[in-house]
């Protein structure tokens, strides 16, 4: 009950993100907010970091470390992280938080599917899933029309590559510190943003003292203290049930976006929220036979 607690406590941090980055949107560019939110988030790594080797120094754990691997890890998931920070970011810009929400859970369901191309094995529930969401992924983004918010484009190359990122994270955290994967891939993230800000932005100070309080969230809370909420709370949360609740920061984006920006989503919009909820939840049935697995997202 403690680990479902915290995950969803998480869930609702990740939620609430989505209104931090679009609020940020009125004063920054994607780039900017990016670069000033991942100094933060690595930043906020740097206690948990402290914590985890006094720990492990106290039980006498002393994994081997090695420097080129930590290196790989952190220059191909930081990489990923700010391919898929930086599509979502710029999506954030012409679509709604609880549209960018749902589309960014889509994740949940490719990192099984992807896995495939590292000879990962997945479930029909998957399929299933895949399919309902993919309904409801065109019942949200596409109108009556035929016609497609470009933001809701953004926001969907960027779950490929959230999976893409999982997927890394997935691989080098068996051969290194999962804490130091992270701390390094949040400063790549920030300095490949912070070189890509000063290419096609202009950087004023003052507008990111204005975006500040988002800033603020999306750093710390949405980084440093909700991933560290999540380690916690995978250490008894059951992978099926982690997996669930984590699905729920779709959710906690639509809720946001109504409460703080007075967004609304049409009644067709929400009939593919739902799908796209059914489809996520279904995917990660299989998990239920699982005893140490689940999704970890940064």
């Amino acid at each position: 009950m403690k680990a479902n607690l915290l995950l969803l406590i998480t869930a609702i941090i990740w939620g609430f993100a989505f209104v931090a980055q679009r609020a940020g949107m009125e004063y920054v560019g994607p780039f900017t907010f990016n670069a000033a939110r991942f100094t933060l988030g690595s930043l906020s790594l740097i206690p948990l970091l402290l914590i985890n080797k006094k720990k492990k120094f106290e039980q006498e754990i002393f994994l081997p470390f090695n420097k080129k691997i930590l290196l790989y890890g952190g220059l191909t998931s930081g990489l990923f992280l700010f391919l898929g920070a930086s599509f979502q970011q710029t999506g954030m810009v012409y679509t709604s938080a609880g549209k960018g929400g749902f589309i960014t859970g889509f994740y949940i369901i490719l990192v099984p599917i992807l896995g495939l191309l590292v000879k990962q094995k997945t479930s029909v529930l998957t399929w299933i899933g895949a399919i309902i969401a993919i309904m409801g992924l065109y019942f949200l983004s596409v109108t009556e029309n035929f016609e497609i918010n470009i933001g809701d484009v953004f926001v969907f190359f960027a779950a490929f590559f959230w999976a893409g990122q999982i997927l890394v994270i997935g691989f080098f955290s068996k051969k290194t510190d999962s804490i130091q994967l992270a701390f390094f891939q949040f400063l790549v993230c920030a300095l490949l943003s912070y070189i890509s800000a000063i290419i096609f932005e202009v950087i004023i100070i003052e507008n990111i003292f204005s975006a500040i309080i988002p800033i603020l969230y999306a750093g710390i809370f949405s980084s440093g203290i909700a991933f560290t909420l999540q380690i916690i709370a995978q250490i008894e949360a059951h992978p099926a049930n982690a997996a669930i609740i984590m699905s729920l920061e779709s959710v906690f984006a639509v809720l946001g976006g109504w409460m703080i920006l007075s967004e609304t989503i049409p009644l067709r919009g929400l009939f593919g929220c739902v799908l796209m909820l059914t489809g996520m939840i279904i995917s990660q049935a299989y998990l239920f036979n699982k005893k140490n697995k689940v999704l970890v997202k940064s």
